[in-house]
């Protein structure tokens, strides 16, 4: 097997337009972080998806490159739409942006880096993933930017050493690898979410209810909305969608605006094990097995305390006697 899919989401309900902060992103407390965080401001996240409609009014001031690792659009590797509507609704979870219309992400002045692996039917293939890896540890912006995040929901029963070799790479390099449990509803493994060098998300509902759907194995790192999510979808549209797909952006949001806190606060570039741990300090056990919820329900304003009156350190001249 050499190919990967979606993970399998439904699709709720389309609508044309809205005006909120999604449920999903208050139920996380991210409004509450935000202005400690700076939004998510200047973290990069590559997006692992089906593409994503760049000219979204939600969207189109939050992509900061794409790329194309498909047979789609004649394989033309500037082309990165989507053409399936699951990458533009994961992309609006992490960072759509605030413009007094539609939706806000988790991190709405993070910036998305769109490399699309999977074609319109949904199906990718592993090399174009591990590819399309290897292109965002490589990546360089426009002022010298560079991928913080890597987030996929995508998955299949069997992964490739060419996948778990990039993923490996990736983390070695400082990136966060975000990835979706699978929507199996069983207890196995789905990879790439079941690699241990990845966050594994599985999924619960908007009253943090487990959701039926989730994939449960030993490698599911936390757990975050996953039913009835409301975001971005092609054609200047929103949509309701479910799945671990959808609860997958909700953690890679989270993890651009933990970023931006910790970093601030220890005066330092954190490495990716560092920031795995203050991901999982910011999580509340829902009392399942952990092969359901790993460390339980991220939830932004656990575990962290804002520093109000930063240490001042003086300096005294001495005088030898």
């Amino acid at each position: 097997m050499n190919e990967m899919s979606l993970v399998p989401f439904e699709v709720k309900e389309v609508i044309n337009q809205v005006a909120e902060i999604p449920e999903g992103v208050k139920l996380m407390n991210a409004p509450e972080v935000w202005s400690e965080s700076k939004k998510g401001s200047g973290v990069v996240i590559a997006v692992l998806d089906t593409g994503c409609q760049k000219d979204h009014p939600d969207l189109k001031d939050r992509i900061i490159g794409g790329r194309n690792f498909t047979s789609d659009f004649n394989g033309d590797e500037n082309i990165f739409d989507d053409n399936n509507g699951h990458g533009t609704h994961v992309a609006g979870t992490i960072a759509a942006s605030e413009n007094n219309q539609g939706v806000l992400g988790m991190a709405p002045q993070a910036s998305l880096l769109i490399l699309k692996v999977l074609e319109g039917s949904g199906s990718g293939s592993l090399q174009g993933i591990a590819d399309a890896i290897d292109y965002a540890i490589d990546w360089k912006g426009p002022q010298g930017e560079t991928v913080r995040i890597i987030s996929m929901s995508l998955g299949g029963p069997q992964g490739s050493q060419e996948l778990h070799d990039a993923i490996i790479k990736a983390t070695n390099s400082g990136i966060l690898v975000v990835c979706a449990a699978g929507n199996t509803g069983k207890q196995e493994v789905q990879f790439p979410g079941a690699y241990n060098e990845v966050v594994g998300v599985g999924a619960v509902d908007l009253n943090k209810k487990f959701a039926y759907f989730s994939t449960m194995n030993n490698e599911v790192d936390v757990v975050a909305p996953g039913v009835d999510i409301i975001s971005t979808y092609p054609g200047n549209k929103y949509a309701k969608l479910s799945g671990t797909s959808m609860a997958t952006p909700h953690v890679t949001g989270a993890a651009a605006l933990i970023i931006n806190q910790c970093e601030k606060d220890f005066e330092r570039t954190l490495t990716e094990v560092e920031i795995y741990a203050q991901l999982c300090k910011r999580t509340s056990t829902l009392g399942y097995k952990k092969m359901k919820e790993g460390n339980g329900f991220l939830d932004l304003t656990v575990g962290y305390q804002i520093v109000l009156n930063p240490m001042e350190v003086e300096t005294k001249e001495v005088t030898l006697v």
